[in-house]
């Protein structure tokens, strides 16, 4: 009786284990796709007018919102979220910023999904 309970206690303890594995996994992979930045330095950091500023900051947080509803997807959908958002975010920023702010966002974009291994 002793052997069968330390037996349970043992394989429970390992599924635990596991399972905060996987919940710590998952985590971190959701971080990934939180977008959020400090307005305030990307329009310093772009040359943004009020206005733009203002548009940017709308379009970036439907942008945020996208990539938060991909790192909720399964993975054979993510990806294509993913993709779309960034298209979509794209498209609208081209719209509101000049060209030269634009190839700027475009290397901060792509800098960020480097640094969280997003980029593929």
């Amino acid at each position: 009786m002793k052997r069968l309970f330390l037996t349970v206690v043992a394989v429970l303890s390992m599924t635990m284990a596991f399972a905060e594995n996987e919940k710590l996994n998952g985590a971190a992979g959701a971080s990934a796709y939180n977008m959020a930045v400090n307005y305030g330095r990307l329009s310093e950091s772009l040359g943004l007018s009020v206005d733009q500023a203002e548009a940017i900051q709308d379009i970036h947080s439907s942008f945020c919102a996208d990539m938060m509803n991909a790192a909720a997807a399964n993975a054979e959908e993510r990806e294509s979220m993913v993709r779309k958002a960034v298209e979509k975010d794209l498209k609208y920023m081209r719209y509101v910023l000049t060209e030269e702010q634009y190839h700027k966002y475009l290397r901060l974009l792509n800098a960020t999904f480097n640094n969280r291994g997003l980029a593929k």
